[in-house]
């Protein structure tokens, strides 16, 4: 289980629940498996002219604290290094943010959620 705080409907995609940067970051971890913040800002850099790596380690540490992805430290050229790989799918993401808001919804408007998936049928 994975850690979200809001649910912001009018966005698009993954924004819904996380922030632009964010979903960039879980974008290329769910592509790459594994990478570095380093790999992340050089996939990123060229489309966000102004990001910085800082920036980006601190978005990923802030991802790890979610639960979302994780933190290994490894050798590497120059000394130790930190690899981040995906902890939550984007199966699983999406499965437990549908499930949740669902949930909500059921939980607030008893029985709309099941007569309204119907309709959809």
């Amino acid at each position: 289980m994975f850690v979200w705080h809001e649910y912001r409907p009018f966005e698009r995609g993954y924004r819904k629940i996380l922030g632009p940067l964010e979903t960039d970051i879980m974008e290329i971890l769910w592509n790459e498996g594994t990478t570095t913040a380093r790999g992340v800002y050089d996939i990123l850099r060229d489309e966000k002219k102004n990001i910085r790596r800082s920036t980006i380690s601190i978005m990923m540490n802030r991802l790890c604290e979610r639960n979302l992805i994780e933190k290994n430290i490894e050798k590497g050229r120059g000394g130790l290094k930190y690899v981040y790989k995906v902890r939550v799918s984007r199966n699983d993401f999406e499965d437990e943010v549908v499930s949740k808001i669902l949930t909500s919804l059921n939980d607030t408007f008893p029985g709309k959620v099941e007569t309204h998936m119907r309709k959809l049928h």
